[in-house]
C-alpha cells in the first residue's frame, strides 16, 4: 500500500472549540488574550489539538525527524493492537518492534511549555473572572501537563521535568528520576482534581472526574512499574535512578489508582446499557457522545468542517468498500476472539474446529453458526464471518471443498497442534478451491448446479492485497450509517473514545487486586474487585463470577480488561507494564480462522491455523523502555540515553 502521511495544522477535540489561526507563541506576545473568555477558550483549544492521545489517527509507522511518533499520521492500519495479538493486517510482517515507532519528545515539551506560560500568566488577570473560573482553567491546564508527561514516562522513564517556560531546545538538562516524574504527574493530576469542577465547560473538556479517571490509569502503571519491573539505570552524573521504581513504592502507587477509581464512582458515570440488545449496545456506546451516555468521560470529537479521519476506508469488509479502494486491514485475531465464551468446544476445551471425537472436521450450517451462543460483547466488537452489517451478511470464504466426504474431513496440514505454518495449506490436491483475486474467484459450480465463489466478498485470496486475513473485520468504531459513498479517505467523523467509565472499573478491581495480593488491609479488596468485574461481564452478556475465590489469579481481571478495551490502543501500553510482553509476543505467530464451504453438503467447516503469511511477532526485553530520539540526545549533552 503506498503510504500517504497527511500534515494538518490544527486538531482540535472539542465541536465547541475555534480553530486558532495563530499559535500559542502569539498569543502570548498579545496578552490581552487573557482577557476575555474566548480567547482563553482559543489558548485552551490549542492545547488539547496537541494533547498525545493514541486515536485513529496514531500510527506506528512514523518516527518523524524529531522523534514524535506516529501522532496525526494519514492512516491506522500500523497501530498498537498489531503487536499485542489483538488484530493484525497484511501489510505488517514481522515487525515487534513497535516501540522503535512510538516515540514523541519534543512535540510533548512544546505542549508542557505553551500550558505552563498559561499557568504562569492568567493569575495576572485573576481579576476579570470569578475564582471558579480561575481555578478551573488552572486545573485544566494542570491537567493537560500531566497528561502529557505521562506519554513521557510511560515510554522512557525519567525525562527532564521542566517547570518554567525557557525554551526546551535551550536548556541542557539532565533526567529526573522515573519516580520523580510519577510523582509530579500524580501530584499535577491531584491539584487539578481539587481544582475543576464537577462538568466540564464544554464538551469534552476537562472535568474534576475525567482528571481521576486518568489518575486512577496513571496510579496503576507507576504501580505496576514498582511490583514488575525489574530493569535498573542510574544516571551516573547525579545518581537518580531514571529508569526504575523501587517495589516498596507499589502499594502507594496502586492505592492512588484506587482511590481515584473511587473519586470517579462517586460522580455521575455508569456503565451504557441504552438498548436491550447486548451486542448492540456495546457496539452503539462508541458512537453516543450525547449526554445520555454516563460511560463515556473523555473522548475526541471530528467533523467533517474541522478535524476528519479515515478508519473506515481501511477497516472496512471489501464487499464495502468505498472509492478510494483499500479495506480489510483491521483484521482480528482467532487468539483475541478465543478469550470470549460460548464458542463451541471439545470437552477438552479446544476450539471445535476438528471434533474430538472423531478427529474429522466438524460441520457448521454456515459460519455464523460457529458464533451464534458467543458472549454479546465479542459480536459488539467484531464482525465474524456471516455477521449482518450493514443489511449485508459478511461473505467470508477461505476456499471451497470440493472431495469426497463419505469419510469425513480429515484436517489439513497445519490444522492441528501445534499447528506449524503452511504457506499454502490449501493445495488443489487436498480437494480445495481456494480463490486467487479479489474478486473471489474461482466460481465452483455445486451439486444443484448454482455457482459460489471460492473466498466470498470479503475473504482471503492468493495474492492477500484485498479481504481479510483472519477470517473477521473489526466492528467496533466501523461506522454503520456511512455509505459506500460516504466511506472516504479524511471523511470519517465517528468520535475517538479515549477513556470510559469501564475502564475506571477495570482499574479499580486491578489496584484492588494488587492491593490485597500485597497484604494492604485498608478494604475488602476482592469483593470489591468482583463487583466491579461483574458489572462489566453482566453488561457484555458474559457469566458473572460466582464469588472470590474466582479472583485467585491476576489473570482474571487482566484477561477481563484485553477484552473490553480491545482495539482501544490500551492493551499495548497494559502488557508493557505488567512485563509480560517478551513472553507473551516471543516468536508469536497469531492464529486465524477459516471458513470453508463443502460443496457435498452444503455446510462449513472452520480450519484453525496460524497465519499462512507466517508475520512473526516478537518483542524484546530491551523494548520496555523506548530509545530516547537522538536528535534530543545531540542536542543535550547532559541526556544520558536508555540502553541497558
Amino acid at each position: 500500500m503506498k503510504k500517504i502521511f497527511y500534515l494538518f495544522t490544527v486538531l482540535v477535540i472539542l465541536a465547541s472549540c475555534n480553530k486558532l489561526n495563530i499559535q500559542p507563541n502569539s498569543i502570548i506576545q498579545n496578552n490581552d488574550i487573557y482577557s476575555t473568555p474566548a480567547g482563553i477558550q482559543a489558548y485552551m483549544a490549542d492545547l488539547y489539538s496537541y494533547l498525545p492521545i493514541e486515536d485513529f489517527k496514531y500510527s506506528t509507522q512514523a518516527s518523524g525527524s524529531e522523534g514524535d511518533g506516529g501522532f496525526n499520521q494519514f492512516s491506522f492500519i500500523q497501530n498498537l493492537n498489531m503487536f499485542t495479538g489483538e488484530e493484525v493486517n497484511r501489510e505488517v510482517n514481522s515487525e515487534g518492534n513497535a516501540s522503535d515507532n512510538t516515540r514523541y519528545w519534543a512535540s510533548a515539551y512544546t505542549l508542557i511549555r505553551n500550558a505552563t506560560i498559561f499557568i504562569n500568566t492568567l493569575p495576572q488577570y485573576k481579576s476579570n473572572y470569578t475564582t471558579a473560573q480561575v481555578n478551573a482553567w488552572l486545573g485544566e491546564a494542570r491537567f493537560l501537563r500531566a497528561y502529557t508527561y505521562f506519554a513521557l514516562v510511560k515510554r522512557y522513564g525519567g525525562v527532564p521535568l521542566i517547570t518554567d517556560v525557557a525554551e526546551p531546545d535551550k536548556l541542557q538538562l539532565p533526567r529526573n528520576s522515573e519516580q520523580e516524574i510519577w510523582d509530579y504527574v500524580c501530584n499535577e493530576l491531584t491539584e487539578a482534581i481539587n481544582l475543576l469542577p464537577a462538568t466540564s465547560e464544554n464538551r469534552g473538556r476537562a472535568n474534576k472526574y475525567i482528571a481521576a479517571g486518568i489518575l486512577s490509569r496513571v496510579g496503576l502503571y507507576a504501580g505496576s512499574i514498582a511490583k514488575y519491573n525489574t530493569i535498573a539505570k542510574a544516571d551516573p552524573a547525579t545518581g537518580k535512578r531514571v529508569l526504575g521504581i523501587p517495589n516498596t513504592e507499589a502499594v502507594r502507587y496502586f492505592k492512588l489508582s484506587y482511590n481515584a477509581a473511587l473519586t470517579v464512582a462517586s460522580g455521575p458515570y455508569s456503565l451504557y446499557r441504552a438498548v436491550p440488545d447486548k451486542a448492540q449496545n456495546f457496539y452503539n456506546l462508541f458512537f453516543d457522545v450525547s449526554a445520555a451516555n454516563k460511560e463515556v468521560l473523555m473522548f475526541k470529537e471530528y467533523s467533517l468542517s474541522n478535524v476528519v479521519h479515515s478508519f473506515d476506508v481501511f477497516a472496512i469488509p471489501t464487499q464495502m468498500q468505498g472509492p478510494n479502494g483499500y479495506s480489510s486491514y483491521m483484521n482480528p485475531t482467532l487468539d483475541w476472539v478465543e478469550l470470549f465464551e460460548g464458542l463451541p468446544r471439545n470437552p477438552d476445551g479446544t476450539l471445535k474446529t476438528v471434533d474430538a471425537s472423531t478427529g474429522k472436521f466438524a460441520y457448521y450450517d454456515t459460519p455464523a453458526d460457529f458464533f451464534k451462543n458467543a458472549e454479546p460483547r465479542l459480536l459488539g466488537s467484531v464482525l465474524v464471518p456471516g455477521a449482518t452489517f450493514k443489511n449485508q451478511a459478511i461473505d467470508v470464504r477461505r476456499g471451497i471443498y470440493t472431495g469426497d466426504i463419505s469419510n469425513g474431513i480429515a484436517p489439513f496440514s497445519g490444522s492441528l497442534p501445534p499447528y506449524p505454518v503452511v504457506t499454502n495449506p490449501y493445495p488443489a490436491s487436498a480437494g480445495i478451491s481456494a480463490a486467487t483475486n479479489k474478486n473471489g474467484d474461482p466460481a465452483v459450480t455445486l451439486p444443484d448446479g448454482s455457482k459460489l465463489q471460492s473466498g466470498g466478498a470479503s475473504g482471503e485470496f492468493s495474492s492477500r492485497d484485498q479481504g481479510t486475513i483472519t477470517g473477521f473485520h473489526q466492528r467496533k468504531f466501523l461506522n454503520e450509517s456511512y455509505t459506500a459513498s460516504q466511506v472516504l479517505i479524511n471523511g470519517c467523523t465517528q468520535p475517538w473514545v479515549e477513556l470510559r467509565y469501564a475502564e475506571v472499573e477495570l482499574n479499580r478491581a486491578e489496584a484492588a487486586l494488587e492491593l490485597s495480593a500485597l497484604g494492604d488491609g485498608g478494604a475488602d479488596y476482592k469483593q470489591d474487585a468482583l463487583t466491579m468485574i461483574n458489572d462489566i461481564r453482566d453488561r457484555a452478556g458474559a457469566t458473572l463470577l460466582t464469588d472470590v475465590g474466582a479472583l485467585s489469579d491476576i489473570n482474571v481481571v487482566r484477561n477481563e480488561r484485553r477484552k473490553e478495551l480491545g482495539f482501544e490502543n490500551k492493551i499495548f501500553w497494559d502488557i508493557k507494564r505488567w512485563r509480560t510482553a517478551d513472553i507473551e509476543i516471543n516468536n508469536r505467530v497469531w492464529f486465524v480462522l477459516n471458513p470453508i464451504y463443502v460443496a457435498a453438503n452444503g455446510k462449513y467447516i472452520m480450519d484453525k491455523r496460524k497465519y499462512e503469511g507466517n508475520s512473526i511477532f516478537t518483542f524484546n526485553v530491551n523494548q520496555y523502555y523506548e530509545a530516547i530520539p537522538t536528535v534530543e540526545i545531540g542536542k543535550d549533552p547532559k541526556l544520558i540515553d536508555n540502553s541497558y
